[in-house]
């Protein structure tokens, strides 16, 4: 008769975990961090089913004007006998109130999150990639000498000259001397927020670049940008999601702050920045303008912080044991 197996041989007989898996689980232990991610797959189905509903398929109109209706608290039934039936808000209710022209509420805040989301990611999809272009060039090509100095020095003290502007005023001005546009907006961002990447994906790349499977890569003859893309690359990636993720947040204030002075996206499109514009005249006579998109940025932006503080501490298990 067999003896029963100790927890070790049954732990060293159990199937091995792949390293997406352990960062998972370790993600998932952290419960702030894993609600956030939650709470953001949510906030990313609600935009892209936000963009459907108030532009393809229109069930919440943002863009009604019901002069009858304006000021209307959350929750109010539509009863006017001044509007017209098809003016009328989806379940004949506004579910976050009016505005000062009666617009609903809930139809802008719809419209802003897909909005105020596409920014973010997009503006972050620039910043990465010019930054893993410069990182990686600087940390693969660091000793290659051009001239009378190196290809790291070079690009590292370009990256120390865009870090000696302020990042704000540099993209209020530049948003000011172009023609308002979101594409503009989300390009200006981009370009102007990569550096923090760059010296990430610099750092992965000066200790991977003397590794043995980057040696063993060039042994072989394999083209130096495959090298580059398809084996450090990957192995770089955790800082970067690490700062992808916080620079949604980044994205989004700065889009936020830029319609609220009047500098983004310009009406009637609604983004959470100019709904938070339009409501700090009448902070007294109809809060809920100011503290709808106003909360919603405030939790937005601190999930994307939560969600990046752990998706650090996945990536980097020692801080989770020392903290």
């Amino acid at each position: 008769m067999k003896e029963p197996m100790t927890s070790l041989e049954a732990d060293a007989l159990a199937p091995s975990k792949g390293l997406f898996q352990e960062r998972w689980d370790i993600l998932k232990r952290n419960r702030m961090a894993y609600a956030s991610f939650l709470f953001l797959v949510f906030l990313l189905v609600l935009a892209v089913m936000g963009k459907v509903l108030t532009h393809v398929v229109v069930v919440f109109d943002p863009k009604i004007v019901r002069l009858s209706e304006k000021f209307l608290p959350p929750l109010t039934p539509f009863t006017s006998v001044l509007t017209p039936k098809e003016d009328a808000p989806t379940f004949g209710v506004y579910f976050l109130g009016t505005d000062e022209l009666g617009r609903d509420v809930f139809a802008r805040m719809l419209e802003g999150t897909s909005v105020s989301l596409t920014v973010g990611f997009v503006a972050v999809g620039i910043s990465l990639t010019v930054g893993v272009l410069f990182g990686g060039l600087a940390g693969f090509y660091g000793r290659v000498k051009l001239g009378f100095i190196t290809v790291d020095t070079l690009i590292m003290r370009f990256v120390d000259i865009m870090l000696c502007f302020p990042t704000f005023f540099l993209i209020l001005t530049v948003v000011a001397l172009l023609p308002p546009s979101i594409y503009n907006i989300m390009i200006v961002i981009g370009l102007t927020s990569w550096m923090g990447t760059a010296r990430f994906v610099r750092a992965e790349f000066l200790a991977l670049r003397d590794q043995d499977f980057v040696t063993a890569a060039r042994s072989q003859a394999i083209p130096e940008w495959r090298i580059i893309f398809i084996h450090m690359v990957p192995n770089a990636i955790a800082p970067v999601l690490v700062s992808a993720t916080i620079g949604v947040a980044t994205a989004i204030l700065t889009e936020s702050s830029l319609s609220f002075l009047g500098f983004g996206v310009q009406p009637p499109d609604a983004t959470w920045g100019n709904i938070l514009a339009d409501g700090k005249t009448f902070l007294f006579d109809a809060p809920w303008l100011t503290f709808i998109p106003g909360f919603t940025i405030l939790f937005v932006v601190l999930a994307f912080n939560l969600c990046g503080e752990g998706l650090r501490e996945a990536f980097n298990p020692k801080l989770s044991s020392t903290s």
